[in-house]
């Protein structure tokens, strides 16, 4: 989860957010198409948008790549249990997980289970391989559990901005 950086918050104001809801979608929108969506200029619309930026509001910008079209046929749901919630312990896990590119999302989570992950992998023996790694023999976790998709429903990066 990205954060917000060691700058002062701004409040955002509606044409912070329209501006949001556009780049959510499409942040190659050119600046000149946002300015005539959110009635204001090309110029003002840049400084928003650097000022987004800068503020961590607008953590990346990235391309949304479709897992199929590299070859990556399994996405895994899986819940991790840690051997104990230790803070030496939580954060070896969650350092081993954000360094492993195959964890897409991971969540420190409550309600008896320590993490919640999507991980995506080439193929089932790809994926057997790395649980072994991850979890089988790693000796912070307990036990996890899997839940292999069978269908991609939605997939989405865009929050709802009201």
């Amino acid at each position: 989860m990205a954060r917000l950086r060691n700058i002062p918050p701004r409040a955002l104001d509606a044409f912070d957010l329209a501006i949001l809801r556009i780049v959510q979608k499409d942040n190659k929108t050119p600046q000149r198409v946002i300015a005539e969506a959110v009635n204001l200029s090309p110029a003002a619309v840049q400084r928003r948008i650097t000022a987004l930026e800068r503020s961590g509001v607008i953590a990346r910008n990235v391309a949304v790549v479709e897992p199929e079209a590299l070859s990556l046929a399994i996405t895994a749901l899986v819940e991790v249990s840690l051997r104990d919630e230790r803070a030496a312990t939580v954060d070896a896990a969650k350092a081993l997980f954000r360094a492993t590119p195959e964890v897409q999302q991971c969540y420190y989570v409550t309600g008896g289970i320590s993490f919640v992950m999507v991980i995506i992998c080439r193929d089932m023996r790809g994926y057997e391989a790395l649980t072994r790694r991850l979890f089988a023999e790693n000796d912070l976790v307990a036990y996890y559990r899997t839940n292999v998709a069978l269908d991609r429903v939605k997939a989405d990066t865009a929050l709802v901005v009201d």
